[in-house]
């Protein structure tokens, strides 16, 4: 059986006649007839008493045609897969984003994405760089978000821009008060940072904005992930971040002054990447493009 076999079928259940089934499918008469009749055959049963007029249904005939619709809308979905897939409406995305630091199109980004791309299942891996780039080469990642500085010659970059740096102040701190912080009141503070391998680039920022500013800090090692918020809450250290999410109680929020940004970037691999991905990385383009004060370019990094 051949789902030809089943639309010749449905077709002259639904016309009621040979002739008039043999005009919509623009197939000869003779040969529709000996079809069905191999059809039935197969089956074992007579699905239409022909008579003069046309044809009926036999009541296994009514039966058939109620299977027989459904497997046709099963294989016209199945069949619809590979269109989506081409389309970039269906698959999987793997999509990493960085911790410590985040780019403040992350959150619109994936959840524009998720709206005009609703048939593909995004997933989000949240870590520490170096791990996500890993898994990025290795192929358990289909692309990274995150600060620039992790990339390599077998990726492809897009450039978002750049966020400014913020200073997270716990409310017992002696700097907890509105508007920017300077980077004199800094001086002799502890800065919270990874200190973890992976966590290498973050930290390696952070650095480098203290050093540029001429800020004596001492930076201690923090725990990973949402705990650094609960060390700054408690007055253990600062920490500075990019356009930080909603943060716990006791967590203020302060611009540094003067003011000193970050470039984030999008990593995937140097493969041809499935219409999923390639809808994604046209996305964060139009967002960078829209985004004020940000400009995006497409490069191989070397």
């Amino acid at each position: 059986m051949e789902l030809r076999h089943l639309r010749y079928f449905v077709a002259i259940a639904e016309e009621r006649s040979f002739t008039r089934a043999a005009e919509r499918l623009w197939v000869a008469q003779p040969g529709l007839s000996t079809q069905i009749r191999r059809l039935e055959t197969e089956l074992g049963v007579q699905l239409f008493e022909r008579h003069t007029r046309g044809v009926d249904l036999t009541e296994a005939g009514q039966l058939f045609l109620e299977r027989a619709r459904v497997a046709l809308a099963a294989a016209e979905a199945a069949c619809a897969t590979g269109r989506d897939l081409e389309a970039g409406t269906a698959g999987t995305l793997r999509v990493g984003v960085s911790s410590g630091a985040r780019w403040r199109q992350t959150s619109g980004l994936l959840r524009e994405f998720c709206r005009e791309r609703s048939g593909v299942e995004l997933t989000l891996l949240e870590g520490y760089a170096g791990t996500l780039w890993r898994d990025l080469r290795d192929g358990r990642l289909d692309v990274l978000l995150g600060p620039a500085g992790v990339a390599s010659p077998d990726l492809l970059s897009l450039r978002l821009g750049t966020e400014p740096w913020v200073v997270l102040v716990g409310t017992r701190h002696r700097l907890a008060q509105p508007g920017p912080v300077s980077s004199q009141d800094l001086h002799g503070e502890n800065i919270a940072v990874t200190a973890h391998r992976d966590g290498a680039a973050y930290d390696r920022a952070v650095a480098e904005v203290l050093a540029e500013l001429e800020v004596p800090v001492a930076l201690v090692s923090a725990a990973p992930g949402p705990a650094l918020y609960t060390g700054v809450a408690e007055g253990e250290a600062l920490a500075l971040t990019t356009a930080p999410e909603p943060l716990r109680d006791h967590v203020l929020v302060r611009p540094l002054e003067p003011c000193r940004t970050l470039a984030f970037e999008l990593l995937w691999r140097d493969e041809a990447p499935s219409p999923a991905l390639s809808a994604f990385v046209a996305l964060a383009t139009q967002r960078a493009r829209r985004t004020p004060a940000t400009r995006a370019s497409l490069a191989v990094v070397a």
